[in-house]
């Protein structure tokens, strides 16, 4: 156990430290996970000796499903609804005629049977939102004519249409008897019934609810993911598909404390991200790759040079989309983590017995070489193209969870020797951003301020303000000055490094404070900074 864990936090503090450096790279960087894991693997310096394919189809499984349900919940429907319904046949008849087309190629060409062909092309069908927004976002790319918000739209409800090709395909091979139509059926209306109904009654829930623990509505949240999967698929019904509609029901809705939920969800999909391309190259053994690399180039080339763009152009030139914009979505079709999860299935699931060669070996070659070479000419086939949209912002396909918190509350205190007593409000010099939202008077009281509100002494004026964004280069921050620390004693102008950083507020006890230059900082207080995180104080 202790070496588990150990490697765990070894490995996650590598893919947070390498980070900034890997999202530099020209390709996406995903790809520095899959290379750790195949360092700490089999043939890798480490030589762990992996082999559980159920035990990370599970864990990748689990990952996916909080992926794919925040991939819904951060969609902007209101932004997306000009190109929805382009986005909703590319990753439904685009999926099915892309791995239509995958699986011909497979059967003349490489004389694979034609349920094994048709199940190749169903597992690499799918592109992956992560991936795709991983190199937009990298590269700050805002493609015109709605094509992002297409291609974040596709991208991310698309892998419920492979998965359920992947499984019908896969229990026909071993030679269960079922019918197709019904089984279709029951995937896609339990799937789209489930993910829409359990959104509703857990928007219902967070809206009536009083959770009565910090940040209950959270926890709430994540159950409701794995309940949005898991029940469906009980049922027979489609996990993946209902999972990503409970999160866009609950994404584009009026629930309290979305702000919170999402930063919570950017650290479990980060998580779950690198903790999935890494237990995939974990698992490949790089030793044995040479047995079906020219197959996966061979599907990898056809895939992205003709599969893909002719379902793409079949799907949007009857909308009148025009050969660019039909390039850039074809382009941007690069496979991710599902392909492989879904060739992990197969493993497990026995079709592997009928392929000619390890599905899971091929899938991952063509997912590194999609991620290599189309994640790496993406921004030029997009200049050449000329699908970039100087005047927008990539990050307009997403919902925007600043809205509900753009503002901070700010109190001041009228004490009886304060200047504003007597004064009415619109008398009182204020800033534009600046409003009197309450005031409180005599404890309880409660004043519904106007320009012609007279200020008393002890009223407790409650003003809104913009609330600060923290920067890169410059953030806001709290810090004790314990009885040792280097500033206690002194005055703020007799502090160093006071170019770089700005003691906003003091707070000692109940009092609050705004420094100048003469303020005696003492110890116990406790010092609200702005400034670059680069110099901070020290203990």
């Amino acid at each position: 156990m202790y070496n588990i864990l150990l490697l765990a936090g070894i490995v996650i503090v590598i893919c947070v430290l390498s980070n900034r450096v890997a999202s530099k790279l020209p390709v996406p960087s995903l790809i520095l996970f899959i290379c750790l894991g195949m360092l700490f693997g089999a043939d890798g310096p480490a030589h762990i000796q992996f082999r559980d394919y159920a035990l990370t189809e599970f864990a990748c499984c689990a990952g996916l499903l909080f992926i794919m349900f925040y991939g819904g919940f951060n969609a902007n429907v209101r932004e997306a609804r000009p190109v929805a319904p382009q986005a909703i046949l590319l990753s439904t008849a685009g999926v099915l005629v892309c791995a239509g087309i995958v699986g011909a190629f497979c059967h003349f060409v490489l004389g694979l049977d034609w349920l094994v062909g048709l199940l190749v092309g169903s597992v690499i069908a799918s592109t992956d939102a992560a991936s795709v927004f991983n190199v937009l976002r990298g590269a700050k790319l805002s493609l015109r004519d709605g094509t992002d918000s297409l291609l974040e739209i596709e991208s991310g409800s698309n892998d419920p249409m492979s998965y359920m090709l992947t499984v019908i395909l896969s229990t026909l091979i071993v030679g269960a008897d079922i019918n197709v139509p019904l089984m279709a059926a029951e995937e896609i209306v339990i799937g789209i019934a489930f993910g829409l109904g359990i959104g509703k009654l857990a928007e219902i829930a967070l809206e009536r609810v009083d959770f009565a623990m910090e940040q209950g509505e959270t926890i709430f949240l994540i159950a409701v993911a794995l309940v949005s999967y898991a029940l469906p698929g009980v049922l027979h019904g489609n996990g993946f598909l209902a999972v990503y509609l409970c999160g866009m029901w609950l994404g584009n809705t009026d629930i309290p404390h979305k702000r919170d939920m999402a930063l919570t969800f950017d650290v479990i999909t980060e998580v779950c991200q690198m903790a999935i391309f890494f237990l995939l190259g974990l698992l490949v053994q790089p030793s044995r790759l040479h047995l079906v690399v020219l197959s996966a180039i061979i599907v990898f080339a056809f895939l992205t040079l003709v599969a893909r763009p002719l379902s793409t152009f079949l799907v949007l030139r009857p909308f009148g989309a025009s050969l660019a914009k039909i390039g850039i979505t074809a382009g941007a079709g690069l496979r991710g983590a599902a392909s492989v999860v879904f060739a992990l299935y197969v493993v497990t699931s026995g079709a592997q017995t009928w392929l000619p060669f390890n599905i899971f070996d091929l899938v991952f070659v063509v997912v590194l070489l999609s991620l290599v070479v189309q994640g790496s000419l993406l921004p030029a086939l997009a200049r050449a193209l000329d699908m970039i949209d100087a005047n927008a912002n990539v990050m307009r396909t997403f919902n925007d969870f600043q809205e509900e918190s753009d503002l901070s509350l700010i109190k001041i205190k009228v004490d009886p020797t304060h200047p504003w007593i007597g004064r009415a409000l619109r008398d009182v010099p204020t800033p534009r951003d600046l409003i009197v939202v309450l005031i409180l008077r005599h404890g309880n009281e409660r004043v519904v301020p106007g320009g012609d509100t007279v200020i008393e002494a002890g009223d407790l004026l409650v003003y809104a303000a913009p609330t600060f964004e923290a920067r890169d280069d410059f953030k806001l921050r709290e810090v004790h000055v314990g009885e040792h620390h280097r500033w206690a004693g002194k005055l703020l102008r007799e502090l160093p490094d006071t170019s770089r950083i700005v003691i906003v507020m003091l707070k000692r006890g109940d009092q609050s404070i705004i420094p100048n230059g003469d303020t005696h900082i003492e110890a116990g207080d406790l010092a609200f900074i702005a400034g670059s995180p680069a110099v901070g104080p020290q203990h």
